[in-house]
Order: structure tokens, then sequence, then C-alpha cells
């Protein structure tokens, strides 16, 4: 039978903002971490890189906001990156307070600190290559032992609850959420009086993406179907550098092979990001993207090589140990050969409009990492920031949190889930195919490069596909596939809607009809008015 469950903080999502989050917030309260499948499965747990952070004295804070501001094309906040990587090496002590254990330099005297793409110094913390995996151990088990944290997996939120929806004035206000437990079947009331989103990203919206299959945009289409605004979903980032091999899924080779030497060359042996930026194979994402794309445009090729076999064997054995096993197992020495590989999906620098305490539009909810739009990356993410600022937003929105929670804490019996007439679903292949097709017409006409003919014709098919998923939805009853593609599909429907409305080439929006960049830099804004997405305004910078 359906259930209410009252908690005092609510968080959706099990990555590294939603466990910092809330282990900050467990000593006031009692915390439900609603996660879609097992604990660890998150975007942080497939980070390879690191964190981005001043650590060295041959850096400074100054040449990381330079950084960042250089990456993020006249988009980002400068306030809100001067805070977040300002407090990035308090954050790093607290992750290793938790237990987590970055890769010291070979002396022993400090961090090993390495250098990807947009970075003029060495500052990126690392464990070997598989640090969100170490982050995510470190927390769990912190977590554990928390007596006031209850973890629970394989639930999938379905929406949010707020005041609006329920018809009742005042402000509109996040009450909780509904949850399908994948086990029971059943959809239970979660109730709190703060929510935080910690969903992750939406890379599974693109055909060919380094993302895990969790990553479906459902913080995104929860929050806007909420009325929350969300903000220039239309920046993208595709990783340059996903192994290109059917059996791996697109397996990612971190920046950090490129920050240690790595050369992008042609199927002929050819460098060529020396003839596209002065940082050659050091350059931001978006462009080594749109390099490794045009070059294969250009030969026919299916992929381009990355080349790091002249660097000593033992320290790339060293340094990248977790890449290196998983290339040999699909038939690749890195070591020995350069390994073949493609652009893919890899990072949302948009998502749900908050400040930089996490804070959304709507009283009560709280959004932090992936999901969240701080300013901190603006049109695009300068590599390795994003555990930076999924830790440090996650402490500031638990502060935030704290006082909400005094504030707005009281018992408020919810309506429950109902079906109605619904039945169950008689041909999930509609399901599948309606997936298969989201994913390949926003690769095909929403990638890399784009135009406005390919993103109309997007736009059209993915209205269709709307209809057709919503009556689904409405008929049968909800299974988390269903949940999944009514999130994948309106997350496609704004980012082509914010693509279109960018009449200009920007960080990771590049559009053919628009090649050049305006002198005022804007941020796309879209909320709900009616069913349909519209541009709602736009700030200046």
């Amino acid at each position: 039978m359906p259930q209410q469950f009252d908690y005092d903080f609510l968080v959706l999502g099990s990555g590294i903002a939603g466990l910092t989050f809330a282990l900050e917030v467990a000593p006031v309260g009692r915390v439900a971490v609603i996660t879609k499948k097992h604990r660890a499965e998150s975007n942080t747990n497939y980070a390879q890189g690191g964190i981005a952070v001043v650590l060295s004295g041959d850096d400074s804070l100054e040449l990381h906001v330079r950084d960042t501001l250089q990456a993020g094309a006249g988009l980002c906040r400068e306030p809100v990156v001067r805070t977040i990587l300002g407090e990035g090496p308090e954050l790093v002590r607290r992750l290793v307070d938790w237990g987590v254990r970055f890769s010291r330099d070979p002396k022993g005297t400090g961090y090993d600190l390495g250098r990807e793409g947009g970075h003029s110094a060495r500052r990126v913390l690392h464990a070997g290559d598989i640090t969100g995996r170490e982050i995510e151990r470190a927390l769990l088990e912190v977590a554990a032992r928390q007596p006031n944290i209850t973890i629970l997996e394989n639930r999938i939120a379905i929406d949010l609850i707020t005041s609006r929806k329920l018809g009742r004035p005042g402000p509109n206000q996040c009450l909780g959420c509904y949850v399908l437990n994948e086990q029971t079947g059943a959809v239970d009331v979660f109730a709190a009086p703060v929510t935080l989103l910690a969903t992750g990203g939406s890379g599974k919206v693109y055909l060919y993406t380094s993302n895990p299959d969790i990553a479906t945009g459902d913080g995104v289409a929860m929050a806007y179907r909420a009325g929350a605004r969300i903000v220039n979903m239309e920046f993208v980032q595709f990783h340059p550098t996903c192994l290109y091999e059917p059996r791996a899924k697109t397996f990612l080779i971190s920046e950090a092979v490129r920050g240690e030497g790595g050369i992008l060359r042609r199927m002929d042996g050819q460098a060529f990001m020396q003839k596209y930026h002065p940082q050659a194979d050091l350059a931001p994402r978006d462009i080594v993207a749109r390099a490794i794309d045009a070059e294969m445009k250009r030969t026919g090729a299916d992929y381009v090589l990355l080349d790091i076999t002249h660097r000593d064997p033992e320290f790339v054995r060293q340094r990248f140990p977790n890449i290196y096993q998983r290339c040999l197992e699909y038939g690749y020495d890195m070591t020995r050969q350069p390994l073949p590989v493609v652009p893919a999906a890899h990072y949302q620098c948009g998502g749900v409009e908050t400040d930089v305490n996490g804070q959304t539009d709507l009283l009560g909810l709280l959004a932090a990492g992936e999901v969240a739009h701080t300013g901190l990356h603006g049109a695009n993410r300068l590599a390795s920031n994003s555990l930076l600022e999924a830790v440090v937003v996650a402490r500031r929105a638990a502060a935030r949190a704290r006082e909400l929670w005094r504030e707005l804490k009281t018992t408020i019996r919810l309506p429950a889930w109902e079906s109605g007439d619904a039945a169950d679903a008689d041909e999930l292949v509609v399901i599948s195919h309606n997936w298969d097709e989201i994913r390949r017409l926003m690769w095909d006409y929403v990638g890399i490069v784009r135009t406005d003919k390919r993103l109309l014709r997007a736009r059209a098919r993915i209205q269709n596909l709307q209809r057709e998923i919503n009556q689904f939805y409405w008929d049968y009853k909800v299974t988390p596939d269903l949940i999944e593609l009514r999130n994948l599909a309106l997350v496609a429907e704004l980012i082509i809607e914010s693509a279109l409305q960018r009449k200009e080439s920007r960080g990771l929006h590049y559009t053919l009809d628009y090649p050049s960049q305006l002198p005022l830099a804007r941020d796309t804004v879209l909320c709900r008015e009616g069913k349909e997405p519209v541009l709602a305004h736009a700030f200046g910078k």
C-alpha cells in the first residue's frame, strides 16, 4: 500500500552534492536520500579527472578565476565564481576529514596536482583516475554511520508536490515528492519542508554519452514542471575523447591524459590541434570537441587518435591505472598504441536556476551539482570545476536548508498518488522506440555543430513525441522506464528551445547560421507558461 513518509530534509540523488548536503544537515534533522538505483550509482562515481582547487604556491585564486571566466565565454557570474573557487581549499580539507584519499606526489610531501585543458597551472586534485569513485566511497561510509540519514535505493522520483499544484494561496512552495518504489510498484509520498535536487545531468538525451544510464535529466524536468526557471540548457558539453569501441559504451578517456602530454592525431598520424587554438591539445573542451568533429567530417574518418605513447610506460600505468586496464580489456595498450576516440555528450552546463546557496525560485526547493545552474560554468565548464561546485554549493545549501527548516517545519498531510483507471502498459516497445528516437534525433540535429533548420526539424519531431509520451503516461501505470522517457523528452525540448533562442555562437553552442558572438552576453531562461517552454527573460552580464 502507498504510504506517506515524513522527513525534515528530502534529498533526491546520492552523488557528491546529495551526500555532502545530507551529512551537513543530519545533525539537526532526519534526512531521506532517494536514489534511482544502487546508492553508489551516480555521475560522481564516474568522474575520472578530479577537483580543480588552488593548493600550489605556483598557482593563485586569480589565475583560477581568470581561467574559469575565459572558458565561460562571458556568461560566468563572477561573484559566484570567486565564492566557489575561493572556498575550494576549505572544502577539500572537509573531504579529507571524511576519509577521501587523494593521490600524493611521488615524494609524499604534498598532493599530486594534474593539469587539464583550459588550466594555466597544475591544480587538479585527483585520486588516480577514479576520483569520483573514491569520493563516493568515502561519503557513503560516513553517511552509513549517521543515524539521521536513511538512504533508500531503487526508488525514482516522479514529480515534486507544490502548493500551487494543490491550489494553495501564497508563494509557490515545494512540499515533497511522489516516489515510485521499483520493488513494490507503489507510489509513495515523501513530505519534507526542504527538498534538495541533486539528480545530476542529462547526458542520456544523446545517442553517445560518457554518462551512466541514470543521467536522464529528472531534476530539470521535475523542476520545470513545478514552475522553476531553467537556464542555458543549450550549453551541452561534449567530452572530446571517449573510446571508440562499441563494447565500451563510450568509455571516457580523461582530459588528464592530454594534460599529461597526450596528442590528438588524424588517422595519418598528423597532429592537428595547433591549427585550432594556441594551447593546442590543452585548449578548452568545446574547441577540442569541435576540432575533432571538423577533422572527422573533413576526412570521413569515424574517429581520431589520442597518442600518449611518447611518455614513459610506467608513468602512464601509474597515473591512469583504471583507464589503462579498461583499454587493455578492449585490446588497446595505450603505452604502445594511440587510442581511437570520438566526442560524446558529457556535461550539462545549464540547469535549474539557483544562487550560490542552492536556492531556487520555489520556496523549500534547493538544487546543487550538475542539475543546478549557479553561474559558475557560463557557456562552457572549465575541466574539473564541477565536483568543486557540487561540494561547495551543497554545503552552502545545507546552511540555507537549516534556516528554511526552522521557518517551514510542520507536518503536512499530502494527497496520495492517484492512478485512476490507468492500466498496466501492454506495448513497452513504444517506450524503447521513443527513447531511441529522441537520443538519435538529438545527436543528429542538436549536436556539436547546429543550424536553425536542424533545430526546427528537431523541435517538430520532439513535440510529436511529447504528445505520444504524455498520452501513454496518463493511460498507463508509471514504470521507471516511462518516468525517465517523459523526463528525457522534456529535457530534449528545453535544450532545443534554448538553442533556438540563442542567435549567436558562444561557448558550447555553435551554430552555422550565427557564427559570430553578440557583444552582450545574455542567459537563456525558460519557465513554464501553459504547456510550452517560452523565453522568460535574459540577464545582461
